[in-house]
């Protein structure tokens, strides 16, 4: 079950028609790690990106809660928030002390990683959909590349840094567990003062002449934990592998997924507006699945191959530390 409309891709991809496939769409397996000698301005950058880590991560203290979606017990008419069954049944979860990123990873952020550890730059498209790759909005990344970073960042910082577990990642945006049903700063979706409007949305485009949804983090507030655009600008990817049924059969401890699978879950949602939000999801309990490195079946559409369309640009990275 792929929860990406094929249709609402297509028709989001093809609008940019510039946009160049990813040049390293594919598995890389092994750690990278960094290169010696590195010049003195790649240390300066290296440790600027070390630093920029460590302050931005926020300390959860772990607990136990109710995972999925509780709207059959706190929504006024008990019925479910979410259509679909895969946020369901309601379970208990109880989590060790971690840590995330307040902040999903950016392309300045992978560009010093990728220099300093010798690899191809990530999301690097055509001269004419360069501009488009912007510094300081969300990477585009498989899950890989994602996994790669978050363990490569914990082994300069000697911490046990990964992706997140979508136990973690939903018990920090309900707050530590509570019934919150939207991750933004108050539980709701104020259009305008702590999600994107449609109208900022278009001037966020004319400002980077732009005609597709740029995914420029920290706009808005944070959440109360002091987390950064759980709702939207780009999916998060998860380190489990995604099973509909895995709510019925999930342990109650440190739940990290099924031990394989096709495809991976993701959290949070795509460069979206509140109207979208409110009509499609955003909840603080919405499951996503994603192919981990680029769908066969998309990747192999005639209009995806016509436009070299990077089917990874909407996915990025949180990481986490576990202790």
């Amino acid at each position: 079950m792929m929860k990406q409309n094929i249709a609402i891709v297509l028709f989001s991809s093809l609008a940019l028609s510039a946009c160049a496939k990813s040049t390293n769409n594919t598995e890389q397996p092994q750690a990278f790690t960094t290169k010696q000698n590195l010049s003195s301005e790649q240390q300066k950058k290296l440790q600027l990106l070390l630093d920029k880590t460590k302050k931005n991560l926020v300390e959860i203290k772990g607990g136990t809660f109710m995972m999925g979606d509780f709207g059959e017990q706190k929504s006024p008419d008990k019925l479910p928030y979410d259509s679909d069954a895969d946020s369901k049944p309601l379970h208990k979860v109880t989590l060790d002390n971690y840590a995330l990123s307040a902040t999903k990873a950016t392309y300045a952020d992978f560009d010093i990683y990728t220099e300093v550890t010798g690899q191809e730059q990530v999301g690097k498209f055509d001269n004419i959909s360069k501009k488009y790759r912007i510094p300081n909005s969300a990477a585009g990344i498989n899950w890989q590349q994602a996994q790669n970073y978050c363990q490569w960042l914990g082994k300069q910082l000697n911490l046990k840094m990964d992706l997140p577990t979508e136990a973690q990642w939903e018990y920090a945006a309900r707050n530590r567990g509570q019934y919150i049903i939207y991750p933004t700063d108050n539980g709701k979706i104020d259009i305008g003062k702590n999600v994107w409007s449609f109208q900022q949305r278009s001037l966020s485009k004319q400002q980077y002449h732009a005609n597709k949804a740029i995914s420029i983090l920290q706009q808005f507030p944070a959440t109360p934990l002091g987390l950064y655009d759980m709702i939207t600008d780009n999916y998060e990817w998860m380190l489990d592998w995604y099973d509909p049924q895995y709510y019925s059969k999930s342990p109650e401890k440190n739940p990290q997924g099924p031990k394989t699978g096709t495809l991976k879950v993701v959290r949070s949602s795509e460069p979206s507006d509140g109207q979208n939000l409110q009509m499609f999801g955003g909840f603080t309990f919405s499951r996503h699945a994603i192919h981990p490195v680029e769908d066969p079946k998309l990747s192999n559409d005639p209009d995806i191959k016509k436009y070299n369309i990077d089917l990874n640009r909407l996915n990025s990275v949180r990481c986490a530390v576990n202790y």
